[in-house]
């Protein structure tokens, strides 16, 4: 969504109330542990076309190449359209201290793929830095506001990238 897009006033509502649940401890403590595997649930009943995340925001899954293991690794994650056809995505991890897996995987292995309603796509990640990552910022916060206090309460720099669509793969299998 870009800003000025209109949001389902629906959706507007839940987003009120929900934002700033998500700013509590309460939620940053039971999010991480509970929504994967709730994810998960939700994939295998709906073939990967649903994510428990996208009732309230865009979201994707985003399949990156450890970057330790060499191994595949998946993760589900809101992103933001960036008003040029490329999604911007933040490595918040509801504010925990240390950044998400899947950034180190980015930054080892930029080639990835990302599935969005079930639709499969190739992609290049780049860091979004300087007077960029203020204007990412900005469209993020359009989108849900306060997301930026996961940065400043995390007490580190969120990484920021932006995803280069590179080709379509179809759908999943």
């Amino acid at each position: 969504m870009t800003p000025g897009q209109r949001v389902d006033p629906v959706v507007r509502v839940v987003r009120a109330v929900v934002a700033p649940l998500t700013r509590t401890r309460a939620f940053r403590w039971a999010a991480p542990r509970a929504m994967p595997p709730i994810e998960q649930a939700i994939a295998a009943v709906t073939g990967r076309n649903v994510q428990l995340s996208a009732l309230l925001v865009p979201s994707l899954i985003l399949t990156t190449t450890g970057a330790k293991s060499g191994l595949p690794r998946e993760s589900v994650l809101m992103y933001t359209a960036d008003g040029e056809g490329r999604a911007i995505i933040a490595g918040t991890s509801f504010a925990r201290e240390h950044h998400p897996a899947w950034t180190y995987n980015l930054l080892a292995h930029p080639e990835a793929e990302i599935s969005v309603r079930g639709r499969r796509y190739a992609v290049r990640a780049s860091v979004i830095e300087g007077d960029a990552r203020e204007q990412a910022w900005r469209r993020i916060e359009s989108q849900w506001p306060g997301y930026r206090a996961y940065e400043r309460e995390s007490g580190r720099i969120v990484r920021l990238f932006r995803l280069h669509l590179l080709r379509e793969l179809g759908g999943w299998p």
